[in-house]
């Protein structure tokens, strides 16, 4: 098993590393570009929708896993993942090329969510129907949270990373093959897109790929509740974007703002303004990320005093971020005040 799962996890990271130089050709002359506005945090125009790439590299990871024999129990739970994926990125790349009313997106992701939580109920023995508009929503919910945490250069990239990479673990610690398979084939495949996010000529994910990172999570997430994995393990990786995203939610919905209309209030964001760039911003939410899943892995089976200081420092580690902005421009005040 060890060998093979190399081998599909090299698969993930070498297409990924090498697809966007047939790809990145082809979004020039579709004309799949993003253009800056007041509320960008990149100021020239950027080819985006490299998320194909990373779509086509995590579909044929996955396949061949199937394939190779790798996945020889369970493996419905792989099929069901490969179509949630599929169907959701082909549905960020319409709305890359030609765009989508918010209502049509969302029905759609429903739709799709629902639709694959049933069919892991029917695959998974003692599984209730009545998981289908939970995992519906679910599926949704995070697939909007990654395409709005989606700003900067490197943090879907590294969000990926991260996430797999637990997830992975999770499978191990769970004796579940699929999932530590899943995990890796998503955290190689995102770790293959960073350089071309973050080197010279740097292009987007664009809506296809924000879409395929919170699609494969969500996939994953759910199949992995379903399938009696540690609700800990499952969450814990990914409260640092659900905190920004529903935190900055209420916030504009307090405000009054129209809730589809682009914005600057995310905490990363914020983060930029204080001062720090796009790759200080990721790594900073990646830390935190694998801080809140270290602590979620501990309390999935710690006992009760334990459980109760790990929550704690879970809780502190949220705080720290959704504070952080605040933090970062008081140090550069008394850095200023300090040099002048």
């Amino acid at each position: 098993m060890s060998v093979l799962l190399v081998v599909v996890g090299l698969v993930a990271l070498v297409l990924s590393l090498a697809l966007p130089v047939v790809v990145k050709p082809l979004l020039r002359r579709l004309g799949v570009i993003d253009i800056p506005n007041d509320r960008s945090s990149h100021s020239t125009v950027v080819i985006r929708g490299m998320g194909l790439a990373v779509a086509v590299a995590i579909l044929a990871a996955l396949i061949l896993s199937l394939v190779t024999g790798l996945v020889a129990v369970d493996r419905s739970l792989i099929l069901v993942i490969v179509v949630l994926v599929a169907a959701a990125s082909t549905l960020g790349w319409v709305e890359d090329f030609r765009g989508l009313s918010v209502r049509v997106r969302l029905s759609a992701q429903l739709v799709i969510g629902a639709i694959g939580t049933a069919a892991l109920a029917t695959s998974i023995d003692d599984s209730s129907y009545w998981w289908v508009p939970v995992g519906a929503v679910a599926f949704a919910t995070y697939i909007n949270a990654t395409n709005f945490m989606d700003g900067i250069n490197g943090i879907s990239g590294m969000h990926g990373l991260v996430v797999g990479l637990f997830y992975s673990w999770a499978g191990v610690l769970s004796d579940q093959v699929w999932l530590t398979v899943a995990g890796l084939v998503v955290a190689a495949a995102f770790t293959g897109f960073l350089p071309w996010n973050l080197g010279r000529g740097f292009v987007f994910l664009g809506d296809v790929g924000s879409y395929l990172l919170g699609a494969s999570i969500a996939a994953i997430a759910v199949t992995g509740l379903l399938a009696g994995v540690y609700l800990e393990y499952l969450l814990s990786p990914v409260l640092i974007y659900l905190a920004d995203t529903f935190t900055t939610f209420l916030r504009r919905a307090r405000r009054g703002e129209r809730l589809s209309t682009a914005h600057r209030q995310h905490v990363y964001q914020r983060l930029t303004d204080a001062g720090l760039n796009h790759v200080q911003v990721s790594i900073f939410v990646s830390i935190l990320s694998a801080l809140t899943a270290a602590a979620g892995f501990v309390l999935a089976t710690a006992p009760a005093p334990l459980a109760v200081s790990v929550s704690l420092f879970a809780a502190v580690v949220v705080a720290l971020y959704l504070y952080s902005p605040r933090i970062f421009r008081a140090v550069a005040r008394r850095r200023a005040t300090a040099e002048a």
